[in-house]
């Protein structure tokens, strides 16, 4: 692998991590706006986000160069897509009706030790020294600056917000785990667009089969904000993410992407007024840390590997 594609993938993960940390902020403003229930959220982002997966698979499908996939492939796909954007994205957003943006984060981001697990397990794939110790540093981080807030915020209604994520957490390390296997085959951008769409098939359903046919009406913000959430939050993250696991591979994607609550941090000060405290600014620095040096030593094997 060559210096500068570890690095291009390198960016990309940690891009992507960024955009989708603010997912957790407009759920919440969403939340705030009016009364509104995970899954009609859910299908308003997808409703949005939908029309660039159907043009991206369609503009694959009849380039000269494609290649077919076979069933397996297909099949492949189509559980991720469920699994990643479907299932994981609705406890997620049900988990957020419970519990704060930074608490969310906490919790979810337990997916790159599951991710690792799964693929050691699942895929034969060796853990190596190097992600053990930027996963601990990351996890200190991660508990040094959330500890405050489980205290603070501490009732019936965290336990089931957090198991809610905690499920959102584990089906999302499935779908890293195994993108980082189908996505060298298929290409990134025709494993987005295609599982993306899938996904969009299973909200559309739990969406009809709750509320019918029946045309619901919410706020021009609530729209608003759900447009936002489908092009910064959905649309161009998910591209990048997935580029980043073509590159640099599934394990250190999800390494890299733990900088994803030091984001929600500072977007949930700015945007929903939650406190910045120094044990989340200590913790801040040692997910930092974490991220930088699978970072440095991931792009030292590959420049070694290269050799």
């Amino acid at each position: 692998m060559k210096r500068s594609n570890y690095a291009l993938g390198f960016a990309m993960a940690l891009i992507g991590a960024m955009m989708f940390s603010a997912k957790a902020i407009y759920v919440k403003l969403v939340y705030r706006t009016e009364a509104i229930d995970a899954i009609s959220m859910l299908a308003l982002r997808m409703m949005f986000a939908v029309p660039f997966y159907i043009v991206t698979a369609v503009v694959l499908y009849r380039r000269s160069d494609n290649v077919k996939l076979t069933v397996r492939q297909w099949g492949w796909i189509a559980i991720l897509g469920f699994l990643g954007y479907y299932a994981s994205s609705l406890l997620d957003f049900m988990g957020l009706a419970y519990i704060s943006a930074g608490l969310e984060r906490l919790i979810l981001f337990l997916y790159p030790t599951f991710a690792l697990l799964i693929g050691a397990v699942g895929f034969g794939k060796k853990i190596s020294r190097t992600q053990w110790i930027a996963l601990l540093i990351a996890y200190a981080g991660m508990v040094v600056a959330f500890a405050g807030d489980v205290q603070q915020q501490w009732d019936p209604g965290v336990i089931t917000g957090s198991m809610l994520v905690l499920g959102c957490a584990v089906t999302y390390a499935f779908y890293i785990v195994g993108g980082g296997e189908v996505i060298p085959k298929v290409g990134s951008m025709k494993f987005t667009a295609y599982a993306l769409c899938f996904a969009a098939i299973g909200i559309f359903t739990q969406y009809f089969v709750k509320h019918g046919t029946e045309v619901r009406h919410f706020s021009g913000h609530t729209y608003w904000l759900c447009f936002q959430m489908a092009i910064v939050s959905t649309v161009i993250p998910t591209f990048l993410t997935s580029e980043g696991i073509r590159k640099i591979g599934s394990g250190n994607t999800a390494i890299i992407t733990s900088i994803g609550p030091v984001a929600t941090i500072v977007q949930a000060y700015i945007f929903l007024d939650e406190p910045i405290t120094w044990p989340q600014l200590a913790g801040t620095a040692l997910v930092l840390g974490g991220v930088l040096l699978i970072g440095k030593k991931g792009k030292e094997k590959a420049i070694k590997n290269e050799r």
